[in-house]
């Protein structure tokens, strides 16, 4: 700026340049807040990112709303400081989905372009790269991860971390005092964590424990492995080594232990199942014994965890004593002595609990081999030998004699952190004036309280062992070497945290390089103190009472590993230069494979996957569906050429015939098409790699000659069927792409120019959706205006026809839409045999059998035959029907080439305006007549009497089977969801056959004479919800009042069953024809009228339900619907189909099947009664007497109201379809007289014996409480004040365990009447169990109570009802040798 002096001689701008600059300074503020008012306007993302690298961020969000043309690498920038992480060293991954996609961070695409959504929320997921953790970005206070922080100031917790989506591992187990202290990166704590694959929680903590032993790894390590005598996978000490060497080298977070499990011969179901960590080692133990037989590291268990105990019985008369020498691999500590209240309050108390010595007196006495006598002895154990690694086991979980449950003892036990074993050496002062060395059976006894407690092998060595707490130069004197040799330190706790049903293993380990203690929970590995250790002593701070357990912290220590304090022995941890060479070179392997799982894991992250889709041009033109895997840098013409090859289109089209299509397989739209972009990169067409995307691709396919069409976004497709009135048929869908704002006429010029048809005479009507048909007549109306979305069916009709000028709904147009919609593909399967006339008629010749046979065979081809006979008959009528109604105006409009207008006859017909149909009516009751004829006679057959049952009555699967399964309440649910199974059970009408029966099709036209001249009704069935006739009040067939569709052809079956056999047909029908006008266009095929014969529908896994409503349509059914035809009466109005099971109350099975009947309504108890006598005496060879049994209401299993002789059926007695009800046989005459009584089922509880009486009924003459307990009174001799009672629980016969029986029901409940609460009895049936209260229970020896839980288990599982102590059951621990379990041939 030019400056000039001013009159004070100072500098001031010059003339005209102050206002210059500010102009200047004016246009950069607008410059700048035009930019702001263009970012506010810009859309913006929003991300929430969730940081999943760490425990303690991983339930914290980072929330970022940026603008929509922010690039990636920007987002990248913007997480990194947000974080405080370092750009680079961690992964961005779309979060809420299985599989994450991951974004590149390099990338300069903005977020809209890379699939986020502006204006909606997306979820990133923040992830370690490569396996390592993010690097904290350093800041003035120092590394973040140094924490900069007093440890003194983080609260710290050892427990298990509560983890996503990981079993085995609940939250639940979490102490709310504890909490995690700061979780240290891999690169502060150095070790790498293990995954946990389900319920892996023990193996992992078993597997750091062996790591972070010097010994055990370093002798791991010198073991090498010869490949030519083992295979890798099966090989147990090669898998633990390669998996050691991953947690010592590798720089992942945390490694898989799958490989290891897979050599122990465990598949992916053993990862749900947790056991017990002491178990797994000693079966790991085990294993690694056998694999290293005949190697330098045979003996190594034994060297490290092995030691040696002497198991003794002294005689206290004469001193002699009997010994055995045992092995042990740990030492189980008992938490709280049997019986007692109060529980040890450390290891060392319970070390000496544990060589305590018995006297065994009285009843346990000792036979002493010296004396030759039972004498007074002591039993014990001493210890003589150590273990290098001493395992001690505190036996927290039990078992509850009082609840029979296992149960977990949280008692506090504290454990030093160095333990002095030398004062459990030997205890006993006085010198054994003569030993013998023995396998006696006294150190056996069962009187020891030591036996049962050792988990061990015992050795076969009888000689005493000089271990290093003996010398060796006397056997009869035992020196003690100083303590200092048998002080142990703590350098493994491995914890558990839960109850006795489940919960969570985790170690907490000391290094043996730093003395530092760490936490390994699985993957996550962290820094503790000693406080920490003290936390798993268990138990609360209050007093060490019985249940201050119950009260407790559930995490506490479960085994603690000790290693002894010998400078000359303690080995240190062999570092990567020291490492033998074998495994130098398994190093460098693991590490080029770690590499190779590198690079493959950045091609997946690269990798787009998407749904790829194919109209096969050979494969039955069926859709293909495959997925395509393809690089983000592939271009579109690799794509094309990948999806080809996978569609295996070569030598089928060429490739330049193929193009790849964006597309909706939802709506089955084409979205656009990808024109001048084959050089495109699929990572851009797709917008990014993502883990899903909301598209699919279509690889599209053309003939030679054909040029592909463009597909531009905004298009919506639209499928055209062309409708041909003449011929009455829809033509397959012709596919054209139109725009939304386009006009009818416009719309119209496009389909001709498509189908080929005339735009000015058409007719074009859209389906929105299912059967709603719009008429799109208005020119200048747009396609969005008429409902058009993404994916259109239109049916178009173009022709000089008269129907145009036919209002829409009357026209032929919409009838043959309608029908259209409306019409449904059944699979009807038809009875094989001929109907009962004719196997009557072969009983009657007797010894002609085979004629018969051939005869009847002969009667079902001359039905054949008949109606092969006229069909051109009624081809001609038909036609000369149609011609005849041309001539009349007032019939063109109800005359179509599908629906035959063919009128039943009736006295108030004209002659001249249904002569036809009167022929063809009367020529039907001709042909009626003749196929009866053939089918066995006109007089005296099932037809003559449609109520003479078919002797030859077939019957369904599920009525052949006695073992009745299905209640009344699931045939009730059945009925109700299917409301449509209708049965007919109308006498046979007139037949109306057209379309040729040489193809077995059939038409059926029916409309009564009422409905003429009147708009057709398509459904006037009445509602009712029972059983119904098909004939009306005067006797007219209502099936004549429907006027729907309906063609039948024959169909065989795929699987050749129908060849010879059942005969089936395919049926089309519309849905909305009723049961009984189906059954009756059926009857041709069937051979018999609809009223003798059943339908049965058929559901998932065969099962089949007769259909009993007749007045219902087809609505329910769908495409390919099974349907079987069965032979037999079917229901008049008012009848029902019953389920008859007898009630034995006494019986392991109380509820048995008998019969099928049929109860009427208005019929009483008595009648039904004797109609069941003849069924139940032929069918299950009961003979009863009327009066000798009752009926009786069933629901579900439990006996109902008593059914008197009297009571009416619908009347007095609600009976529905698929009824059931007990039969119960009596043993005197029936008590029951009227329905103000109550009959009650009673039963006996002697608790001296522990049994339960047979039941007995009672019946009331009231509610009366007191009532009941008098008649109990008098039936048992129970004093009325001594007698207590209470109601059973559950379903009939309400078991219950004669060991809970006594205390877990209400007895004596302070009411007077029985209908209230706590009881409830209402109604007959209920069972009430009664005592004597003075009685008391049968004293039992523990054997006798284990004995009787077992009975009583056997017994309630036998009948199907609950078991008062069922545990989980659990899979034994076992590890395979051979690389796997041998499969039992017989188990399939």
């Amino acid at each position: 700026m030019e400056m000039v002096p001013s009159e004070e001689n100072q500098l001031v701008p010059k003339e005209g340049m102050f206002w210059s600059c500010r102009q200047s300074i004016f246009n950069e503020m607008k410059k700048r807040f035009s930019q702001i008012e263009n970012a506010s306007e810009e859309p913006r993302v929003l991300c929430i990112v969730q940081d999943t690298t760490n425990a303690k961020t991983v339930n914290e969000r980072l929330t970022l709303n940026l603008p929509a043309s922010t690039t990636l690498s920007k987002l990248f920038e913007d997480v990194a400081h947000k974080a405080s992480y370092v750009n680079g060293t961690f992964d961005l991954a779309w979060g809420k989905t299985g599989d994450m996609g991951s974004l590149d961070p390099s990338s300069e695409t903005s977020l809209t372009e890379s699939g986020f959504e502006p204006g909606k929320r997306n979820f990133l997921q923040l992830t370690d790269k490569d396996g390592e953790q993010p690097q904290i970005a350093s800041d003035e206070s120092g590394t973040a991860g140094s924490s900069g922080l007093d440890d003194s100031s983080q609260e710290r917790f050892i427990g298990p971390l509560p983890r996503d989506g990981t079993v085995g591992c609940s939250s639940d187990y979490s102490s709310p005092s504890y909490s995690y202290s700061s979780i240290l990166n891999k690169s502060d704590t150095g070790y790498v964590g293990l995954v946990n694959q389900a319920m892996t929680c023990y193996l992992n903590s078993l597997l750091q424990t062996l790591f972070m032993t010097p010994e055990f790894r370093n002798a791991l390590y010198n073991w090498e492995f010869e490949e030519s005598e083992e295979d890798p996978v099966t090989s147990i000490p090669y898998q633990l080594q390669r998996l050691f060497l991953l947690l010592q080298t590798s720089k992942k977070r945390a490694i898989e232990t799958t490989d290891v499990t897979r050599s122990f011969g465990w598949d992916s179901s053993e990862a749900w199942q947790q056991h017990d960590v002491q178990e797994l080692c000693r079966v790991m133990f085990d294993a690694l014994e056998q694999k290293w037989k005949q190697t330098e590291q045979a003996d190594l268990i034994n060297q490290l965890y092995q030691g040696k105990l002497k198991d003794y019985v002294r005689c206290l008369e004469c001193g002699y004593e009997s010994w055995r020498i045992d092995t042990y691999l740990d030492i189980p500590l008992v938490i709280r002595p049997f019986g007692a209240s109060q529980a040890y309050g450390s290891v060392e108390e319970a070390l000496q609990a544990f060589v305590q010595p018995e006297t065994l007196d009285g009843a346990n006495q000792y036979f002493c081999e010296r004396c030759k006598k039972k004498c007074d002895a002591r039993k014990g154990l001493r210890f003589l030998h150590f273990p290098y690694l001493l395992t001690l086991q505190l036996k927290r979980f039990d078992f509850d004699y009082t609840t029979m449950h296992r149960i977990k003892l949280n008692d506090r036990m504290s454990f030093p952190e160095e333990l002095d074993m030398g004062p459990f050496i030997d205890v006993e002062d006085e010198k054994s004036p003569q030993t013998e060395s023995c396998t006696d059976s006294g150190a056996e006894n069962e009187g020891s309280c030591h036996s049962d407690q050792m988990s061990n092998d015992f050795s076969a060595d009888d000689g005493v062992d000089e271990g290093i707490c003996l010398d060796s130069a006397s056997s009869t004197e035992r020196v003690l070497k100083p303590k200092s040799s048998l002080t142990f330190e703590l350098f493994s706790v491995m914890v558990h945290s839960g109850s006795a049903a489940g919960g969570h293993y985790y170690a907490c380990i000391k290094s043996f390089s730093d003395g530092q203690w760490y936490s390994f929970n699985d993957q996550h590995v962290s820094k503790i103190t000693q406080e920490d250790i003290r936390k798993t002593y268990g138990g609360s701070s209050g007093s060490r009472g019985y249940y201050s357990s119950a009260f407790a912290s559930s995490t506490n220590a479960y085994m603690l590993i000790y290693r002894l304090k010998d400078p000359s022995r303690n080995a240190k941890y062999l570092d990567c230069e020291d490492f033998p060479e074998h495994i130098k070179h398994l190093v460098q392997r693991e590490k080029e494979s770690e590499e190779q799982e590198k690079r493959q894991r950045e091609i997946e992250r690269n990798t787009c996957k998407i749904k790829l889709f194919c109209m096969h041009p050979v494969k039955m033109m069926a859709m293909m569906e495959n997925k395509l895997e393809v690089h983000k840098d592939k271009t579109l013409r690799e794509a094309t050429e990948m999806a080809y090859k996978l569609m295996e289109l070569d030598g089928v089209v060429p490739l330049d015939c193929c193009r790849l299509v964006k597309y909706d397989e939802f709506h089955e739209y084409l979205e656009r098409s990808y024109e001048g972009e084959d050089d495109t990169p699929m990572g851009l067409l797709l917008g990014g790699v993502k883990s899903s995307y909301m598209f699919d691709l279509l690889l599209e396919t053309r003939r030679a000659e054909q040029v592909f069409q463009p597909y531009k976004p905004g298009e919506v497709m639209v499928k055209v069927h062309v409708v041909d009135l003449k011929t009455d048929t829809i033509a397959p869908p012709v596919s054209i792409r139109a725009y939304l704002n386009q006009s009818i006429t416009e719309f119209k010029q496009l389909i001709a120019q498509a189908t080929e048809l005339s735009a000015e005479t058409m007719r074009v009507v859209l389906e929105r959706c299912y059967n709603d048909l719009r008429l799109l007549y208005v020119p200048n109306k747009t396609l969005k205006a008429e409902g058009f979305f993404r994916s259109n069916k239109v049916f178009v009709e173009s022709s000089e026809s008269p129907d145009h000028q036919v209002t829409f709904t009357d026209s032929l147009l919409w009838k043959l839409l309608d029908r259209h919609g409306n019409t449904i593909r059944l699979f009807v399967s038809l009875p094989v045999q001929s109907p009962g006339t004719n196997r009557t008629i072969c009983q009657k010749v007797g010894g002609e059998t085979e004629e018969c046979s051939e005869g009847s065979k002969g009667n079902r081809n001359s039905v054949e035959t008949i109606l092969e006979e006229s069909t051109e008959k009624l081809k001609n009528l038909s036609l000369q029907q149609q011609q005849g109604s041309s001539t009349s105006d007032s019939q063109k409009s109800s005359d179509t080439s599908d629906f035959e207008h063919i009128e039943s006859p009736s006295p108030s017909q004209e002659p001249d305006s249904s002569s036809v149909s009167a022929v063809v009516a009367v020529d039907n009751r001709e042909l009626e007549n003749r196929i009866r004829a053939a089918s066995g006679g006109s007089g005296g057959g099932a037809y003559s009497d449609p109520e003479t049952q078919f002797p030859g009555e077939e019957r369904s699967d599920s009525e052949v089977n006695n073992d009745r399964s299905t209640s009344s309440v699931d045939s009730d649910i059945l009925s109700s969801s299917h409301s449509s199974d209708t049965l007919c059970n109308a006498d046979s009408g007139p037949i109306q056959l057209a379309n040729g029966l040489d193809s077995h099709s059939i038409t059926s036209s029916r409309r009564s004479k009422a409905n003429e001249g009147k708009k057709e009704t398509w459904d006037t069935a009445e509602e009712d919800s029972g059983t119904d006739s098909e004939y009306d009040e005067n006797g007219k067939s209502k099936a004549e009042s429907y006027y729907l569709y309906f063609r039948a052809e024959p169909y065989a079956q795929e699987d050749g069953s129908g060849e010879g056999g059942q005969k089936c047909v395919l049926v089309h029908v519309d849905k909305r024809i009723t049961l009984s006008a189906f059954k009756q266009n059926l009857e041709p095929f069937v051979g018999v009228t609809s009223t003798q014969f059943k339908v049965f529908r058929i559901y998932a896994n065969n099962q089949e339900f007769e259909s009993v409503r007749l007045n219902e349509t087809l609505s329910s059914f769908s495409d390919d619907n099974k349907i079987t035809i069965r032979l037999g009466r079917a229901l008049k109005k008012g009848e029902y189909r019953v389920k008859v099971y007898q009630l034995l109350v006494n019986d392991a099975e109380p509820c048995k099947f008998l019969v099928d009947t049929v109860f009427a309504k208005g019929m009483t108890v008595k009648q039904s009664k004797e109609e069941l006598m003849p069924q139940l005496k032929d069918q299950c060879k009961l003979d009863l007497n009327i009066d000798k049994f009752r009926l009786r209401k069933k629901t579900w299993k439990n006996p109902g109201t008593v059914f008197l002789d009297y009571h009416v059926y619908e009347e007095d007695i609600n009976i529905s379809s698929n009824w059931e009800v007990f039969l119960e046989v009596l043993d005197g005459p029936e008590k029951m007289k009227s329905m103000s009584q109550l009959a009650v089922l009673t039963r006996r509880w002697t608790p001296a014996q522990m049994k339960l009486e047979p039941f007995q009924e009672v019946v009331l003459e009231s509610s009366s409480v007191e009532e009941l307990k008098e008649k109990l009174s008098e039936i048992s001799g129970i004093p009325l004040e001594n007698l207590e009672f209470a109601k059973g629980r559950g379903t009939f016969p309400c078991d219950i365990s004669v060991l809970e029986i006594h205390q877990d029901l209400d007895w004596n409940p302070k009411v007077s009447t029985l209908n209230v609460w706590p009881l409830y009895i209402c109604d007959d049936g209920a069972v009430v169990f009664y005592r004597d209260s003075t009685e008391e229970p049968m004293e039992q020896s523990e054997d006798e109570r284990n004995e009787l839980m077992k009975k009583e288990s056997s017994r309630l599982l036998k009948t199907g009802h609950r078991v008062s102590y069922s545990p989980r059951k659990e899979k034994a621990l076992k590890i395979y040798l051979d690389g796997g379990p041998v499969k039992d041939p017989g188990q399939d």
